[in-house]
């Protein structure tokens, strides 16, 4: 039976999930800052992982976008820590929660603020953006998103250099689960021509009972309104295809048309999830640029156009199992 804590942590889908979990198990927070000037780009993500065979660690692991650097720091299961009734996780001294970040890390130290955060829309009867798949137990992996887009106040200290993020930009997101999909694509960019709009969008194979699906959820946050498509809402995924240059992806639902061509560039090597610990390898650009496009299905006008820098992009594992051969994204 689920206990307190689980049955709360389901309603938020941010906050820590894995009480009583001692084995076969992954949750992993994934902090997004770029300065004002875009000329330092870093994810930061903090996490706990766990083996088939029960051998824990925590870990927070740190990607230079720009460098295109990743280091990945290990600590005893023990230095990790979750609280049960709010959003905050604390590995080793380094604390996280939905409204700042405080590093204590040998090269990374000091305080972000997050101002204006925009969470996505968390209802009860469809929490955040796994919506009502969030109540199917025993799936290979959950996501949930922390802010869409917000501000960042403060200084870090990056290798004996100070540097202030106050102006910037920071977006968070989650994972939790036991394994990343064998399958998938991952966009996300809050640097568009105007300040306060985000993008984040990903299709991945999905296992289901004996067989498989492929999922996607998309979300486009402009003018203060959220569009969303997901496989839930009646959305309906047209094209699906990636090449060693780009991903074209096109959705669409009653209302809108979707259009996403991401330009990819060059990736950093990251650990991922697989049976719960992090074994896995996948690949992470932060400087790659997704050309978005909505438009209004009945009337055929261009809501929005725009693309979007300092991008972070995935494209992992076997990419033909969530191909859609659809019409083209790509602009003529």
């Amino acid at each position: 039976m689920r206990t307190i804590k689980q049955i709360q942590a389901l309603f938020h889908p941010e906050r820590y999930h894995g009480w009583r979990r001692t084995q076969r198990y992954f949750e992993g927070w994934y902090y997004k800052v770029i300065s004002a000037d875009e000329q330092q780009a870093f994810a930061f993500i903090p996490g706990i992982a766990m083996d088939e065979q029960g051998k824990q660690h925590a870990f927070i692991q740190v990607l230079d976008g720009k460098a295109q650097t990743a280091e990945y720091f290990q600590f005893a299961a023990e230095a990790f820590s979750g609280a049960s009734g709010s959003f905050s996780v604390e590995v080793d001294g380094n604390t996280f929660t939905g409204n700042s970040m405080q590093l204590a890390l040998n090269d990374y130290s000091g305080t972000l603020q997050f101002k204006n955060t925009v969470p996505w829309p968390n209802k009860w009867y469809s929490p955040g953006i796994m919506g009502p798949y969030t109540f199917v137990p025993l799936m290979e992996c959950y996501h949930g998103i922390v802010s869409m887009d917000h501000a960042l106040e403060g200084m870090l200290n990056i290798g004996g250099k100070t540097i202030d993020f106050s102006g910037g930009r920071g977006y968070i997101e989650k994972d939790w689960g036991h394994s990343f999909p064998s399958a998938y694509f991952w966009m996300q960019s809050n640097h568009f021509a105007q300040p306060g709009i985000s993008f984040k969008a990903s299709v991945a194979k999905i296992p289901w009972l004996r067989s498989s699906f492929v999922g996607f959820i998309a979300g486009l946050y402009f003018n203060g309104r959220l569009f969303q498509f997901t496989t839930y809402n009646g959305t309906k995924l047209l094209r699906s295809f990636a090449n060693q240059e780009q991903v074209e992806l096109l959705m669409e639902n009653k209302k809108y048309r979707l259009e996403v061509l991401a330009h990819r560039d060059h990736a950093t090597e990251l650990a991922s999830p697989l049976a719960g610990i992090m074994d896995g390898r996948i690949s992470e650009s932060m400087t790659s640029k997704l050309e978005i496009t909505l438009s209004d299905k009945k009337s055929g006008k261009v809501l929005f156009h725009d693309t979007g820098r300092n991008a972070a992009l995935e494209v992992a594992g076997k990419i033909e199992e969530i191909t859609l051969e659809g019409s083209s994204a790509a602009k003529e």
